[in-house]
């Protein structure tokens, strides 16, 4: 997508956030953005309806190929994928390709959310179903309500931070059903998960339960065996 085109719907999703200046007809405005937003909605449910198992992978869209994390992305979803869970990704570059690239190797759907965006998110080449976005909220509640087998997370800045605690939340608040929370890089999570138990659970802002959701590991292989724990008829 070009960039004219893609800045025209950045300042879209800006106006969508205004409120309505006095005096302007509100009927040229948010009241009528609710049928894109059904149609993003109708399109997403009707689409990944029959996905079954699946988990969402999220991490950096600017990791390079010759990390090892784009490589640890890339096997963890091979494993899953050939274990028969798909795997949804934003559908970008970075972990979403790496991620796509492994479940596209294997043998499970690799979805991709792509969101429209003026930088990082032209749909990589390893994707079987791609549906794309343009308010990030409806693109979010796609990736939660088809994790149905669980969400990692592989190192990645405010976005992957934003998609980390959405899931963290709807499982706190039993919004989502438990399933496998789990975080890909022990060196690159362990100060944020150090802080939530030390400072946040000391301070008595959460449970020990909401902190024992998360699983932190280097191994795809136990990223496997946690998820097929939850899922043991997979």
């Amino acid at each position: 997508m070009d960039k004219k085109r893609c800045r025209r719907h950045t300042m879209a999703d800006r106006a969508l956030l205004k409120p309505t200046p006095p005096g302007q007809d509100f009927t040229s405005t948010d009241p009528w953005r609710v049928f894109r937003i059904m149609g993003e909605f109708v399109a997403g449910f009707e689409k990944l309806a029959k996905l079954g198992p699946a988990v969402s992978i999220f991490g950096s869209a600017r990791t390079e190929k010759d990390s090892p994390y784009f490589d640890m992305a890339r096997r963890t979803a091979r494993l899953l994928s050939d274990a028969g869970h798909s795997v949804i990704t934003g559908g970008g570059p970075g972990i979403m390709e790496a991620a796509n690239q492994g479940a596209f190797e294997g043998k499970s759907t690799s979805v991709g959310l792509n969101i429209e965006l003026p930088f990082e998110q032209d749909p990589n080449e390893y994707i079987d179903l791609l549906i794309t976005f343009h308010y990030f909220f409806c693109r979010k509640v796609m990736f939660v309500k088809y994790a149905t087998s669980g969400c990692i997370f592989f190192p990645g800045g405010l976005g992957t931070m934003d998609e980390v605690f959405d899931a963290w939340i709807l499982m706190q608040t039993d919004k989502m059903q438990n399933a496998p929370l789990v975080f890909f890089g022990s060196k690159y999570w362990k100060g944020m998960l150090d802080w939530l138990r030390d400072t946040v659970l000391a301070h008595g802002c959460i449970s020990t339960h909401d902190v024992d959701l998360a699983l932190c590991t280097d191994d795809p292989e136990e990223v496997l065996h946690h998820v097929q724990n939850f899922h043991p008829s997979i």
